[in-house]
């Protein structure tokens, strides 16, 4: 019933359980080993969906007793959170924007600049799903990464009270919870192959592990405060440990989660939780002083764990991933700062009043505008060396799919060019992309001339029939729907191009008796469905085979079939191996050569591939002709010292816009040639 006006709206403040306690440990605990060595607990990252779980419990027992009393209170519901979330938090975010500013490099520290923001402002989660894609920075050097399920967290806060407040008053409750986690739910399993990174990220497709915990605390409110416990609860928490234990254990991060996978750790947090503090698990494992003690200080050690192991990977060269023992001594200072940061910052925090709260508020917004200064440079890091800029200025140079116009064929969406009548479609991955430059060139200087360009790419998925790319099914949907493309009648010219080195140009030389195959993700699947290994296998013969065999097909249609060749990729070819220096103390960029040797293999894998073309009756497009001289020196870097690369295996669009005039040939109608 509503509050009667003598009486303020207040918070109910549920009863202590320390198993709870004890099933945020385990959450925890698994998170971290899993982030500094996923090997020891392959599914370690289910530990934020217990997470999730508890807090929707917790919150939603904290608003059922308080709807059912005095009232609910926004207010203080906000007050509260801001008490028990921010002291932490602007902590670490003060710690990790100073040894940002310190160690990082412009555009490393420009973009931790952006997710200092949007941690102040929590949407975290939004920026990072903006962010995904083949070409972002490695997750792992992203010190602020881990806020995504902070800010998903939070917006629940924001929704989730106004819900239960609107369905209370309607009596039905009970009944608007199983909708929202109903659809939450199927909306996770429906994006999660085709849209994982959506998935992931999203609130909407989260909202079903929190609306768990919540209903578990309908339930557990209903049968009132003291209840007997349920029938079976000593069950229930040995079968909730064992569901845990098996999505720590069966899971990995190549599984589509969350999706159907998600179900075993909530179902075995939920179980736990139901199981109640009688349960002998619950009471003797979950409750035990140790389980507790890392209960307590699990959200600060949440917060301080990943900031440490980030910056221990950007210290390291090529953001290796740092000695094991690096890694867990990690791990060890921030117990240590997540015990300090309890004892002495949250705790004393949390009790106080209006003050309080207003200060902690002002700090957060103080923090949004310093991140918002560093994302629009106009804080600037202390390794600022002018060098150093044009190499990050070659590593930013590329041509994202917004300037091209989105279409879509198949329930694919790929993106186009408008021109004239005659229509070329691009087939292949990242290394076509890089082309767009030039494309969009042509397009804006001889409009009268190009073609209509379709551009049906996806990174890292190779544009060969049954050469399988097995951490994204989508590879061979979208590969499959670009070749029906191929046979309507507007297309009259294909070009099929990729990373020809990065898939074929690779070490066949077997391993040695002691040590376990290389790891591949790449093989060739005949039509008995056997694999043949790229690496180590004779994928390499079966691919090429299969790419010649395209080529063939493609001109049997009546159509103009072009092979992209390949680029020279290495290391001899990144722009970051001329940083030197120490990012602890000074940081240049070395001057270069501008010419750098092309491999021996490269150079054959080069040949063997523009003899491919012309036997099957394609026209070979040749990079290197314009990169490479005749001994062999190719390209690395302009007369002014700038790199013409983006990194190790692609070119920067700058120089692709003037330069890859080998490309016009196919992209012009043939009577402006």
């Amino acid at each position: 019933m509503p509050p009667s006006p003598a009486t303020p709206p207040s918070l109910s403040h549920p009863a202590y359980r320390p198993d709870i306690d004890g099933l945020r440990a385990i959450a925890v605990l698994s998170v971290i080993i899993f982030h500094a060595s996923p090997r020891w607990l392959p599914g370690g990252f289910v530990g934020v969906d217990i997470f999730f779980v508890i807090s929707g419990f917790l919150i939603s027992t904290i608003m059922f007793g308080s709807l059912a009393g005095g009232g609910f209170s926004y207010a203080e519901f906000y007050a509260r959170r801001i008490r028990r979330i921010f002291p932490g938090l602007v902590l670490v975010l003060i710690a990790t924007l100073a040894f940002g500013w310190w160690v990082l490099l412009a555009d490393e520290f420009r973009q931790l600049g952006k997710h200092v923001l949007a941690s102040a402002g929590f949407v975290a989660n939004l920026v990072l799903w903006g962010e995904a894609g083949y070409f972002d920075t490695v997750v792992e050097t992203k010190p602020l990464l881990h806020l995504w399920s902070l800010a998903v967290e939070e917006q629940f806060y924001i929704f989730w009270p106004l819900l239960l407040t609107l369905a209370w008053k309607r009596q039905h409750l009970l009944r608007w919870m199983g909708v929202a986690v109903g659809l939450s739910f199927l909306l996770n399993v429906g994006l999660v192959v085709r849209h994982p990174d959506a998935a992931f990220y999203m609130p909407f497709t989260r909202v079903w592990e929190l609306g768990a915990g919540a209903m578990l605390a309908w339930v557990a409110w209903r049968r009132g405060p003291g209840a007997a416990p349920l029938p079976g609860h000593q069950l229930m928490g040995a079968a909730g440990l064992a569901c845990i234990v098996a999505a720590l254990g069966l899971l990995d991060r190549y599984k589509a989660f969350p999706g159907f996978w998600a179900v075993l750790p909530v179902l075995g947090a939920c179980l736990c939780i139901a199981a109640g503090p009688q349960a002998w698990f619950n009471r003797r494992l979950l409750g035990s002083r140790l389980f507790v003690w890392f209960g307590l200080i699990s959200y600060p050690l949440y917060l301080w764990h990943w900031p440490l192991l980030a910056y221990a990977r950007v210290l390291q060269e090529g953001f290796l991933d740092p000695p094991r023992v690096l890694r867990f001594g990690a791990l060890g200072a921030s117990v240590l700062l997540a015990w300090l940061t309890f004892r002495f910052v949250e705790r004393p925090l949390r009790r106080g009043g209006r003050g309080v709260v207003a200060g902690l508020a002002g700090a957060m917004v103080v923090l949004a505008l310093v991140g918002a200064a560093a994302q629009l440079r106009w804080l600037l890091p202390r390794n600022d060396d002018p060098s150093i800029q044009a190499i990050m200025n070659a590593s930013a140079d590329w041509v994202y799919p917004e300037a091209l116009k989105p279409f879509t064929f198949e329930g694919q969406g790929f993106e186009r060019i408008d021109g004239g009548e005659r229509e070329v479609l691009l087939i292949g991955d990242s290394h076509v992309e890089q082309y767009r430059a030039r494309a969009l060139a042509l397009a804006e200087r001889k409009p009268d001339e190009v073609s209509t360009l379709l551009f049906a790419t996806r990174g890292a998925c190779p544009p060969i029939p049954n050469l399988i790319e097995d951490r994204d099914p989508i590879c061979g949907e979208r590969l499959s729907a670009a070749l029906d493309l191929v046979r309507t009648p507007a297309v009259k010219a294909v070009v099929i191009g990729g990373c020809w080195g990065c898939y074929f140009d690779v070490d066949q030389s077997p391993p040695a008796a002691s040590a376990p195959p290389p790891p591949d993700h790449y093989y060739y699947r005949d039509t008995q469905g056997q694999r043949h290994m790229l690496r180590g296998g004779d994928g390499v013969d079966q691919s090429i085979a299969a790419l010649g065999r395209l080529l063939a097909e493609i001109r049997a249609m009546g159509k103009t079939p072009y092979l992209l060749l390949n680029i020279p990729v290495g290391a001899d070819f990144e722009p970051r191996s001329r940083l030197t220096g120490n990012r602890l103390e000074r940081m240049t960029a070395a001057p270069v050569t501008p010419m750098a040797p092309l491999p021996p293999s490269q150079a054959a894998l080069h040949e063997r591939l523009r003899q491919l073309a012309l036997a099957n009756g394609a026209i070979p497009l040749d990079p290197m002709a314009g990169l490479c001289r005749p001994d062999g020196q190719c390209v690395r870097a302009d007369g002014q010292g700038d790199p013409v690369y983006k990194d190790a295996t692609h070119l920067r669009a700058a120089y692709v816009r003037e330069a890859a005039t080998f490309l016009d040939t196919a992209l012009l109608a043939p009577a402006s040639r």
